[in-house]
C-alpha cells in the first residue's frame, strides 16, 4: 500500500470546493478508464483514492454534503466488493462508467465551482 501522507497533505491544503472538484474529476477519470477493458488497474486505484478524498473531506463539509459523500463512499465500497464480477462483464463496466459520471456531476454540483443553473438547466447570462 502506498504512503498517502503526501497526497493527504496536498489535498487538505485546498479549500472544500476545490477538494470536491478534485473528487469529481477522479470520478470522471473512473468513467474514462471504465469504458476500456485495459483500464482496470487505473479504476481500482482511482476508487481507492476517491475513498480517501471522501474520508479527508466529509467531516469539514456541510451535513447535507457529508451525507451525500457517505452515500458515494458506500457505492465505492460496493464497486470494490463486486469488482471481479463488474470488471469481467462489459455491461457491468458500462454501468460503472455511467454511475461514476453521474456521481461526478453530483459532486461537482455540491462543490459550487460551476455557475448556478435555472430550473430548466440554462446557465445565467453574463453581460
Amino acid at each position: 500500500m502506498r504512503d498517502m501522507s503526501p497526497l493527504r497533505e496536498r489535498y487538505l491544503g485546498d479549500s472544500l470546493p476545490i477538494r470536491l472538484g478534485g473528487l469529481a474529476a477522479n470520478l470522471r477519470r473512473i468513467r474514462s478508464f471504465a469504458v476500456h477493458e485495459s483500464g482496470g488497474e487505473a479504476v481500482v486505484s482511482l476508487i481507492e483514492e476517491c475513498k480517501y478524498f471522501i474520508e479527508w473531506t466529509a467531516s469539514e463539509a456541510p451535513i447535507d454534503t457529508a451525507a451525500q459523500l457517505v452515500d458515494l463512499q458506500v457505492q465505492l465500497a460496493r464497486w470494490q466488493h463486486n469488482w471481479a464480477r463488474i470488471w469481467s462483464d462489459p455491461i457491468g463496466r458500462q454501468r460503472l462508467a455511467e454511475h461514476s459520471l453521474a456521481w461526478s456531476d453530483r459532486v461537482l454540483g455540491l462543490s459550487g465551482l460551476l455557475p448556478s443553473q435555472d430550473l430548466q438547466g440554462n446557465r445565467p447570462q453574463t453581460t
